[in-house]
């Protein structure tokens, strides 16, 4: 079987974009292909990706009071797109959804919130959330908020508090990834160590070859892989390599087998951050239309089909399966 029949086979999972964000001022729809940002629907499905990750994103203008609201408008924007859509996009709520995006040459859309600011340290919110669609929570973006400390904040020591750790527990219960990327490192052992369920980290590099404060330690990815989690490699350039204009899909291979080293090959699978950074991009990795290049450069590297699946969309889908259904 050759890469480009691989790659249409597999079932491609993506842990992490940023494109609803791009879709609210209105300017632009995923039905639509568009010159702009990384990801629309033509795109991709051209890029053969089945399922993707839509993350919401509180920014600082919605704090400390607009959270909820701003988390209603961004899920209000991926409806109106499921609806716009039926026949190419479909809102997942568990694996078998994705299973059957996959059988209907359709993709996947699964909601994930980046950072507890949405719930508004508020349970309540979460389970309506959940109801709503929602099927992965990033505990903390960068900043502190009322569950944890992120990686901005290391300086603190600071982990999960007591509402951080009846948010993972809650979580566990209702059937939601709890995710570590943009985690304090305090914060991704609480996590670790709260979790009843396989934890990811969506979109987080190796520390050991680009030493970013996002990228996760030898001892995070073991610690991870022994929750039976995965860790989602992202694409933006500067979580590659320490000189981001050097980033490049060859170089991101190297995290793949890096990780697959440190852990195994259960453990590693795709967090693109796509539409979550600006120019200059990774080269051979402009937009998801170059998702493909990741399963031709695995086959170059001598990796066998049952693991390039795995690393393609495999593994996330074996722990969205455990935790979500």
């Amino acid at each position: 079987m050759d890469a480009m029949t691989l790659h249409r086979d597999s079932i491609v999972f993506d842990g992490h974009c940023d494109t609803l964000l791009s879709l609210l001022p209105g300017t632009r729809t995923l039905g639509e292909r568009s010159s702009e940002g990384h990801i629309d629907l033509p795109r991709l499905r051209e890029g053969g990706v089945t399922a993707q990750v839509f993350a919401i994103f509180i920014d600082e203008t919605h704090l400390p009071a607009g959270a909820a609201k701003q988390t209603l408008r961004l899920l209000d924007t991926l409806y109106r797109e499921l609806a716009a859509h039926p026949d190419s996009l479909l809102l997942a709520l568990n694996a078998s959804d994705i299973e059957r995006a996959k059988e209907e040459g359709k993709v996947a859309a699964v909601v994930g919130l980046e950072g507890a600011e949405s719930v508004e340290g508020d349970l309540s919110l979460l389970r309506m959330f959940h109801r709503l669609g929602v099927r992965l929570l990033t505990i903390a973006w960068s900043r502190r908020n009322q569950a944890a400390d992120g990686v901005s904040e290391v300086r603190t020591g600071g982990g999960l508090t007591n509402f951080g750790v009846q948010l993972v527990e809650e979580c566990n219960r209702l059937g939601i990834v709890v995710d570590v990327s943009h985690l304090s490192p305090p914060g991704v052992r609480d996590v670790l160590q709260v979790s009843s369920a396989p934890v990811v980290a969506s979109h987080s590099n190796a520390y050991a070859l680009c030493p970013h404060p996002r990228n996760l330690t030898d001892e995070q990815l073991i610690a991870v892989a022994e929750k039976g989690g995965v860790i989602g490699v992202a694409f933006l350039p500067v979580f590659i390599t320490t000189d981001g204009e050097e980033a490049s899909l060859e170089r991101l291979l190297d995290h793949i087998d890096h990780i697959v080293r440190t852990t195994d090959v259960d453990h590693v699978g795709l967090g693109s951050d796509f539409d979550g950074f600006g120019p200059p991009p990774t080269a051979g990795l402009e937009d998801v239309t170059c998702v493909p290049g990741i399963t031709a450069g695995l086959v170059e590297r001598g990796y066998s089909a049952d693991s390039i699946r795995k690393i393609l969309g495999g593994n996330l889908l074996r722990v969205f399966r455990q935790v979500a259904g």
